[in-house]
Protein backbone atom coordinates (compact mmCIF):
# COMPACT_ATOMS: atom_id res chain seq x y z
CA UNK A 1 0.00 0.00 0.00
CA UNK A 2 1.65 3.28 -1.07
CA UNK A 3 1.67 5.76 1.56
CA UNK A 4 2.04 10.02 1.68
CA UNK A 5 3.22 11.65 4.72
CA UNK A 6 3.90 15.56 4.62
CA UNK A 7 5.91 17.11 7.05
CA UNK A 8 6.76 20.31 7.63
CA UNK A 9 3.92 22.49 8.22
CA UNK A 10 3.41 25.40 10.97
CA UNK A 11 3.40 28.74 11.64
CA UNK A 12 5.03 31.79 9.04
CA UNK A 13 5.13 35.23 9.27
CA UNK A 14 4.76 37.53 5.43
CA UNK A 15 7.54 37.54 3.85
CA UNK A 16 8.99 34.28 5.87
CA UNK A 17 9.91 30.78 4.44
CA UNK A 18 9.05 27.21 5.06
CA UNK A 19 10.02 23.79 3.40
CA UNK A 20 7.23 21.15 3.05
CA UNK A 21 8.31 17.54 2.42
CA UNK A 22 6.49 14.43 1.24
CA UNK A 23 7.86 10.98 2.48
CA UNK A 24 6.57 8.50 0.07
CA UNK A 25 6.63 4.42 1.12
CA UNK A 26 5.15 1.11 -0.15
CA UNK A 27 5.23 1.99 -4.03
CA UNK A 28 7.81 2.84 -6.60
CA UNK A 29 8.41 6.42 -5.78
CA UNK A 30 10.98 7.27 -8.90
CA UNK A 31 8.24 6.04 -11.10
CA UNK A 32 5.55 8.49 -10.00
CA UNK A 33 4.82 12.02 -11.08
CA UNK A 34 4.30 14.03 -8.23
CA UNK A 35 2.23 17.07 -7.19
CA UNK A 36 0.94 19.59 -4.21
CA UNK A 37 -1.68 20.88 -4.05
CA UNK A 38 -3.71 22.74 -1.37
CA UNK A 39 -7.08 23.89 -0.17
CA UNK A 40 -7.84 26.52 2.28
CA UNK A 41 -11.40 26.82 4.49
CA UNK A 42 -14.27 27.44 2.01
CA UNK A 43 -12.11 27.47 -0.68
CA UNK A 44 -11.52 24.56 -3.71
CA UNK A 45 -8.66 22.69 -3.73
CA UNK A 46 -5.78 24.14 -6.00
CA UNK A 47 -3.54 22.80 -8.30
CA UNK A 48 0.40 24.64 -6.68
CA UNK A 49 3.30 22.67 -8.01
CA UNK A 50 3.99 19.40 -10.14
CA UNK A 51 7.60 17.13 -11.12
CA UNK A 52 7.89 14.45 -13.25
CA UNK A 53 9.29 10.75 -12.40
CA UNK A 54 12.90 12.31 -13.06
CA UNK A 55 12.73 15.72 -12.15
CA UNK A 56 12.94 16.77 -15.54
CA UNK A 57 9.87 19.01 -15.91
CA UNK A 58 8.15 21.39 -13.47
CA UNK A 59 4.72 23.04 -13.65
CA UNK A 60 3.93 25.47 -11.28
CA UNK A 61 0.38 28.15 -10.88
CA UNK A 62 0.86 31.37 -11.53
CA UNK A 63 0.05 32.25 -8.08
CA UNK A 64 3.49 30.76 -6.02
CA UNK A 65 5.69 30.95 -9.58
CA UNK A 66 9.05 32.36 -8.47
CA UNK A 67 8.22 31.82 -4.75
CA UNK A 68 7.81 28.25 -4.71
CA UNK A 69 10.09 25.65 -6.22
CA UNK A 70 9.53 21.85 -6.36
CA UNK A 71 11.88 19.30 -5.87
CA UNK A 72 12.63 15.43 -5.47
CA UNK A 73 15.19 12.87 -4.15
CA UNK A 74 14.42 9.68 -5.20
CA UNK A 75 16.95 8.57 -3.88
CA UNK A 76 15.33 9.39 -0.45
CA UNK A 77 11.75 9.05 -1.80
CA UNK A 78 11.17 12.04 -0.49
CA UNK A 79 9.30 15.13 -2.57
CA UNK A 80 9.79 18.96 -1.41
CA UNK A 81 8.20 21.93 -1.93
CA UNK A 82 10.54 25.23 -0.55
CA UNK A 83 8.60 28.37 -0.27
CA UNK A 84 9.38 31.57 -0.20
CA UNK A 85 8.32 34.71 0.14
CA UNK A 86 5.02 33.74 1.77
CA UNK A 87 1.82 35.89 1.45
CA UNK A 88 -1.56 35.10 3.43
CA UNK A 89 -3.09 33.83 1.02
CA UNK A 90 -0.41 30.85 0.46
CA UNK A 91 -2.20 29.79 4.00
CA UNK A 92 -3.88 26.52 3.51
CA UNK A 93 -3.79 22.65 4.13
CA UNK A 94 -1.01 21.40 1.69
CA UNK A 95 -1.77 17.79 -0.03
CA UNK A 96 1.11 15.88 -1.57
CA UNK A 97 0.24 13.39 -4.33
CA UNK A 98 1.28 10.90 -6.17
CA UNK A 99 0.44 10.08 -10.29
CA UNK A 100 1.56 6.54 -11.78
CA UNK A 101 0.80 7.77 -15.44
CA UNK A 102 3.43 10.68 -15.49
CA UNK A 103 1.35 13.45 -15.30
CA UNK A 104 -0.89 12.33 -18.72
CA UNK A 105 -4.10 13.57 -16.86
CA UNK A 106 -3.06 17.10 -16.60
CA UNK A 107 -0.30 17.90 -14.13
CA UNK A 108 -2.76 20.47 -13.21
CA UNK A 109 -5.90 17.88 -12.78
CA UNK A 110 -6.37 16.24 -8.86
CA UNK A 111 -8.44 13.10 -10.58
CA UNK A 112 -5.33 12.59 -12.10
CA UNK A 113 -3.53 11.65 -9.16
CA UNK A 114 -3.47 8.02 -7.56
CA UNK A 115 -2.23 8.40 -4.04
CA UNK A 116 -2.59 11.52 -1.75
CA UNK A 117 -1.04 12.29 1.68
CA UNK A 118 -3.27 13.27 4.95
CA UNK A 119 -2.08 17.12 4.50
CA UNK A 120 -0.24 19.53 6.55
CA UNK A 121 -1.34 23.25 7.53
CA UNK A 122 0.85 26.09 7.02
CA UNK A 123 -0.32 29.20 7.97
CA UNK A 124 1.13 32.34 6.83
CA UNK A 125 0.27 35.75 9.28
CA UNK A 126 0.15 38.83 8.47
Amino acid sequence: QVQLVEAGGGLVQTGGSMRLSCAVSGGTFSGYAMGWFRQAPGKEQQFVAAITYNGGSTYYADSVKGRFTISRDNAKNTLYLEMNSLKPEDTAVYYCAADRHGLRGGAMNPAAYDYWGQGTQVTVSS
